[in-house]
Order: C-alpha cells, then structure tokens, then sequence
C-alpha cells in the first residue's frame, strides 16, 4: 500500500475549513484522518495549528503518515476507534480542543480495494471490516450465515431497505443451499426479491447496511460524540460528515440535545437536569455539496454537514 493509492478528495473541505475558524489556532481533532485530505489543509491553512489525527485502520495511518511528515510535531496520529477517545485521553492529551471533525463512512481506498471486501464488484470477498485486512475471516459473510431471520432483518431495515422482510426471507433460504462467500450471492439474494436486476443505488444501500452493523458503526458514532464533545475548549467547534440519514439522524438529535436548557424527560414537574444548554447548532439544516463539487467528487453527493459549538469551560 502507497500513499498514492489511499488518495482521495476530501468532501466539502471549504465549507469544513470555514466552520473550524482555523484563525484561532490551536489544537484540533480529526478523528477519522483516513488519507488525511482534511488535514493536510487544515495545517497548511492555519500555522498555528496542530493536528491529532484518529483512525482504525492501520492503512489509512500509514497513508496519513506519510502526508503529514513534513508538518513534523504539529501532527499526531493515533491508531484506535473515536469511541476509545476516554481510554486514550490519560497519555494522548486530547484536551481543551479548538475543534473536531468526523468524516464519517467509508473511504474511496477501502471500496476501492478489494481485499477490503467492501464493494458490490463481483467476485469480491464479504468482509468489510473497518479495521484493516489483518484480522482473520470474512465477517460480513459470517453475518449474513449464522444472524437469525429476525435479526438479519432488523439489519435490512435499519439499512432502510423497503423488502427487508423478503429479503430476510431470501438470504436464510439460500444460505441452507450454498452459504454466502462473496458479493455476488449477497447481489443474487436482492435480486431475486427485487425481481429484476438491483441498481447501483439499491445494491451500495444493501451494502451500507450490512457494513455498518459488521462495524457496529452507529453506537461507535453515539459514543464517540459524547467523547469528542467532552473535549472542546471553549468556543471550540464539532463538525462532522455524514453520508446516510440513520448518522446524520443521530448527530442531530445529539446537537440538539446538547442545546437544550432542558433535557427532563416531558411531564417532570421540575427540572432535575443540568438546566442551561452546553453549547449551540451552528447548522439548523445540514450543509450539503455545491452541484460544482458533486460533478468533481460524486462520492461527495450524500454528505450533510452539522457543526456544533462548545460554550462551557
């Protein structure tokens, strides 16, 4: 693996860089550094900046590396899940942060690799775990051979896959044939509930689904919200990118919450909580992608952009 074989265009960069305020300097998060795309302007743009950059997957901190070697001390990386952050904290110093980013989902070098068995091309592996090509298996293949109906369904349907019942159905009877080892049994199963050959859009929703709960992606993301907001300074700024509205649904209620004067659940005669909001929505509708960039990076055509700010000590 090459540095130039993990390059890919970060999305909405302007409108992130922007929503940093990298004028005031100081030390900013990029939890899920990848290929580093974000990062590499956030330094070149700001002097004063420095970069603490997370991520799981052994190849994208190698790529990131190699990126970010001429900024010497002004960049750290760290190998680990966002969701560990409190567990990291006590020698990484990840404190009083000027501002995080999360870019969530998965990179253009991991779909497009297919020892990462993320794509729908045929023939590929079922694997799709985020952390790299080390750990052994397939476990996309094995979720998909020993999950029960109803919890293969529940996948289907937090995928929002509208035949999630048939294709429950479909995925536990052929898998009693033959089991499922690679992206075409997983494409024939849709298919055959679809009735008809399944669209580029429907098959990479299919695969979204499967990935994120092989990752156990939207607890990790609950949890890690919660671990990055606890280490703002003051003033300091959480964006994040989300590509699929079951993310972006979970950022905004997070914002939300973290808004609110009151947090009591409704019907409380008085209030037990904190009593004044911890910060404020900078974003009341989510940012989305200029058509101009969408042309230049169609991966970027799903991204929604929240940002929230920090306002206690």
């Amino acid at each position: 693996m090459t540095e130039e074989s993990f390059e890919h265009t970060p999305a909405m960069l302007d409108e992130v860089l922007q929503m940093l305020r990298l004028r005031r300097g100081g030390l900013f998060l990029d939890a899920t550094i990848g290929g580093a795309g974000h990062a590499v302007r956030l330094l070149e743009a700001e002097p004063a900046a420095r970069v603490i950059g997370i991520d799981q997957d052994p190849e994208a901190i190698a790529a990131a590396a190699a990126k970010l070697d001429a900024f010497g001390e002004r960049a750290r990386l760290i190998l680990a899940n966002f969701r560990d952050i409190g567990r990291l904290d006590e020698t990484d110093q990840i404190q009083n942060l000027a501002g995080a980013l999360f870019d969530l989902g998965v990179s253009s070098h991991q779909i497009d690799t297919p020892a990462r068995g993320f794509s729908f091309r045929s023939g590929t592996s079922l694997r799709m775990r985020m952390g790299g090509t080390t750990d052994d298996g397939e476990p996309a293949a094995d979720l998909l051979n020993t999950s029960d109906k109803n919890e293969l369904g529940r996948v289907f349907r937090e995928g929002e896959e509208r035949r999630w019942r048939a294709l429950s159905r479909e995925v536990v009877r052929r898998r009693r044939i033959r089991p499922f080892r690679t992206s075409d049994d997983l494409v024939a199963a849709l298919t055959a509930v679809l009735g008809r050959h399944a669209s580029e859009k429907e098959k990479a929703r299919l695969f979204q689904a499967v990935r994120m709960t092989v990752n156990d992606e939207l607890a990790a993301l609950s949890e890690g919200l919660v671990q990055v907001r606890n280490r703002l300074g003051q003033g300091g700024r959480f964006v994040v990118l989300s590509y699929h509205s079951l993310e972006d649904r979970i950022v905004k209620q997070a914002f939300r919450e973290w808004s609110a004067s009151c947090v009591c659940p409704p019907g409380f005669p008085e209030c037990r909580c904190r009593g004044e909001p911890l910060g404020r929505t900078i974003t009341r509708k989510p940012l989305r992608p200029t058509k101009n960039e969408v042309a230049r990076n169609p991966r970027a055509r799903s991204a929604r952009l929240r940002v929230w700010e920090n306002l206690k000590n």
